[in-house]
């Protein structure tokens, strides 16, 4: 009852490392790369997994990565434990090896977008932590309200600061949340101020897909991706490139978390 108890109240980050901890040590890691769009690392078994770079957050000067070394032919627990640390790189390269850890096929995966899986509709006030573009047309024409909040200091057009996310979550019945606030240590404070959302979906191709990780958390959708070509995806991270360059080398998919409760 006490571990039970313990991780009832762990973190995100916590949950994370405990429910992949055994994934973690028969794995084996065979390269990182740290992009300036994203970071990847590729197990020796091909898995490979991505998570955003905070370039901006970058500490150190011209050596911007203070965790161990090497990292090619460690173990993935000795990676893993890093989701936890406060340096946002450090907490990159931690959350794409729990992604390459939980980059498989599984059969409660759906593939396609998150907007497929949404319960939406024109009542609904939707709230968006973390500016997905892509999203924006369909939200605004299929729900009441879209606010976007991101990294900015002064509102402009959709756009609010993030700042103002936390209050504004209790008052929509939708809430999409990018899983970059994993890496930035925010992601605890918005899951509590979206429980009373009907949906919750977190979202972008820094996902983890583990949705044992997450009950109890309110989180209804993982909208992540499974990497299918880790050797194009290595060189694009190398080259700068993102989401936008990863389409045909990922499949997009949804995962079901927190199922409601059958009436």
């Amino acid at each position: 009852m006490n571990a039970t108890t313990n991780l009832d109240r762990a973190s995100t980050a916590q949950r994370l490392v405990a429910g992949l901890s055994d994934a973690a040590r028969a794995a084996t890691v065979a390269e990182v790369r740290i992009g300036l769009g994203y970071t990847a690392v590729r197990l020796a078994d091909e898995r490979t997994g991505v998570a955003y770079t905070f370039r901006d957050l970058a500490q150190g000067g011209c050596s911007v990565f203070h965790g161990l070394r090497p990292l090619a032919g460690r173990s993935a627990s000795d990676l893993l434990p890093l989701l936890e640390s406060r340096d946002a790189i450090e907490a990159a390269v931690a959350l794409a090896c729990a992604n390459a850890l939980a980059n498989q096929r599984h059969p409660v995966q759906v593939e396609g977008d998150v907007l497929e899986r949404l319960d939406l509709g024109p009542d609904d006030d939707v709230a968006m932590v973390g500016n997905f573009g892509p999203l924006v047309e369909e939200l605004q024409r299929r729900a009441r309200s879209l606010t976007i909040f991101e990294r900015v200091s002064t509102p402009s057009g959709l756009l609010r600061p993030q700042e103002e996310a936390a209050a504004a979550l209790p008052r929509c019945q939708i809430a999409l949340i990018t899983a970059t606030s994993i890496i930035n240590h925010t992601v605890d404070a918005l899951l509590d101020a979206a429980r009373g959302c009907r949906q919750v979906a977190l979202l972008g191709a820094s996902t983890p897909l583990v949705a044992e990780a997450f009950a109890g958390s309110g989180v209804t959708l993982l909208s992540g991706v499974v990497v299918t070509a880790p050797a194009e995806i290595l060189r694009i991270v190398s080259e700068g490139g993102g989401m936008q360059q990863f389409g045909p080398h990922v499949r997009k998919v949804t995962v079901p978390a927190n199922p409601p409760a059958a009436s």
